[in-house]
């Protein structure tokens, strides 16, 4: 995980721009490069480094001799890069996995190269020789890359938007910050002033697709079928293969364990296969929640159970809310769901990173999204349309559940990793048939529970656990978090600011005070950018105008939980 930013065409003096460049510093706190580009002199690249793979080499921009004009800038990890090397005849000079992106484009141009790349990334690649630019990002932007663009050819990119807001150029109006799209690469053609015009936007992978890079995969071809025995077995595999490729770093891993399914399999999972590789520490799990809460109690069970070194990170309402603005902050986003989520996780990320020595932090973002999830899915007209909205959430991950685990992380200067969204496993588990992966005898996610039935990874109970909010479960089910958010909000926006919201705001106007709070935040930090969430997340096929769970007419919880 690292931070970087590349201007390119700058009317002003670059090191005028370098503070802007410091924005970001959280991202990578062990070291920093700001250079400028050879023959460019009004291009420059920035490079916040957390050293995670070949801490002695690996500073960006990243060179190398037998490629003296390609400078690339990237953020994430390449798991397939071993393999890439052997599969190509690749011979790199360093052992950093990101080198293998100027071996890739050089040899099949910027479309191939990131269709083959199995892993996360945002990336900044320069040909000082074709006198190109490309910019590109991650299937499910787990990764995140902005970009700032104007008229006259001046462009602009950081891992983070706040690493752009206060850049100052000479223009009529303000120029657009936007996200580079997941899937996506853009090519832009680099004139000599620095200056430069985009050529393509095009995708490289879709979600539903097959990803190209499974020819290079060590776990080869899967048996066909659809049986349920075929499937279930499958999913194991892949789930399993996920976290394998995952372990790749010099740093010590960690695992968040709310005592959901998703976090519970992935740190399950993640103990049975550091003991086979023989880590030389013990796991990491980590939850936070207060002391009766769900999550807290199921997450104690899960940590006693695989075995691992167990941290609880005790939460309260006031704590909480004493971060939400740093939260929003660093979220660049006022989505109510997005920022009560991100608050407990943000929470127990500075916790990880002032009280242990875990840098590598693996999570279950994207479970709920793939297998069909969250609560409303029950309410679904039928197993076509609840397909569809699991594609939709999908490609929108890095609007909300991804943009919160990586700024959450990020902030405290922690890599972060998802297994449920490798690519393998998710082409895999949103081809099958739509009546597979709907909720069935009154439980969601049904096909991923059944597929870990008696396999003794994790407790039953745990395994059958209703769905819970990480925002809901950190508290009990007496009085959730949002509850007491919402209490404290009720006198910090008057009921005339409520009046005139839709005015005030007209993009995306709040309907409750505690969105109004979190908009009037917003705007303070980042004026008139409210365009960056295009909507709330909220339920589908329900009345409900508030994102959590434990709203919804039909949620109940578990037993031992209420």
């Amino acid at each position: 995980m690292c931070g970087i930013w590349a201007l390119f065409g700058s009317d002003e003096c670059l090191s005028v721009h370098v503070t802007s460049a410091m924005r970001i510093a959280h991202r990578g706190p062990d070291a920093f490069r700001f250079e400028n580009v050879n023959g460019f002199t009004n291009c420059c690249f920035g490079f916040h480094r957390l050293a995670v793979v070949d801490q002695l080499h690996g500073m960006q921009p990243l060179r190398i001799n037998k490629f003296p004009f390609l400078w690339l800038c990237y953020n994430g990890e390449i798991y397939n890069h071993l393999a890439l090397n052997k599969k190509f005849g690749f011979k790199p000079q360093m052992a950093v996995d990101g080198e293998v992106l100027l071996h890739l484009y050089d040899r099949f141009g910027i479309k191939k190269m990131a269709a083959l790349l199995d892993g996360v990334f945002a990336f900044i690649l320069l040909d000082t020789e074709k006198k190109k630019v490309f910019v590109g990002r991650d299937t499910y932007g787990v990764k995140p890359l902005f970009k700032l663009s104007t008229d006259d050819g001046f462009l602009a990119l950081c891992s983070e938007a706040k690493g752009l807001t206060e850049i100052t150029h000479a223009m009529t109006s303000p120029a657009s910050i936007e996200q580079v799209l997941p899937g996506h690469f853009e090519e832009f053609d680099l004139k000599q002033n620095g200056k430069v015009s985009s050529v393509q936007m095009e995708e490289f992978h879709c979600c539903t697709d097959g990803p190209e890079h499974a020819v290079c995969d060590s776990l080869g071809t899967l048996p066909s079928g659809f049986d349920e025995d075929t499937v279930k077995s499958n999913i194991r595999t892949l789930f399993e293969n996920a976290v394998k490729k995952r372990l790749m770093a010099q740093r010590r891993i960690g695992c968040l364990l709310s005592g959901g399914l998703d976090s519970s399999l992935v740190a399950a999972t993640l103990m049975k296969l550091a003991k086979e590789e023989t880590l030389p520490y013990k796991i990491q799990t980590f939850s936070i929640g207060s002391e009766d809460s769900p999550d807290i109690l199921a997450a104690r069970k899960v940590a006693a159970y695989i075995g691992s070194e167990h941290h609880e990170v005790n939460f309260s309402a006031e704590e909480g809310i004493r971060a939400v603005e740093e939260v929003i902050f660093h979220l660049e986003t006022y989505d109510i769901t997005t920022v009560r989520a991100s608050v407990g996780m943000f929470l127990v990320a500075k916790y990880i990173r002032e009280k242990s020595d875990s840098v590598v932090i693996f999570s279950g973002e994207g479970a709920d999204e793939l297998t069909q999830g969250y609560i409303y899915f029950h309410k679904a007209p039928s197993p076509r349309a609840s397909a569809e909205e699991s594609i939709r959430l999908m490609k929108e991950l890095y609007l909300f559940d991804v943009l919160r685990a990586d700024r959450t992380t990020a902030a405290h200067g922690l890599e972060l990793r998802v297994p449920f969204l490798d690519h393998r496993l998710t082409a895999y588990v949103l081809s099958l048939p739509d009546d597979m992966k709907v909720p069935k005898h009154g439980v969601e996610k049904h096909l991923l529970r059944d597929s870990f039935r008696d396999q003794d990874l994790i407790p039953d109970e745990i395994l059958w656990r209703r769905k819970e909010a990480f925002s809901d479960g950190m508290m009990s089910v007496k009085k959730s978090w949002y509850v007491c958010l919402q209490e404290h909000l009720e006198d910090m926006v008057n009921d005339d600011q409520m009046e005139k919201a839709p005015q005030t705001f007209p993009h995306n106007p709040p309907h409750t005070k505690e969105a109004f709070y979190f908009r009037q935040v917003f705007e303070q930090r980042f004026p008139g950018r409210s365009q960056w969430l295009p909507h709330y997340w909220l339920p589908r096929w329900t009345q409900s105008s508030d994102p959590s769970a434990r709203t919804l007419a039909f949620y109940t919880p578990d037993k031992e939980e209420q």
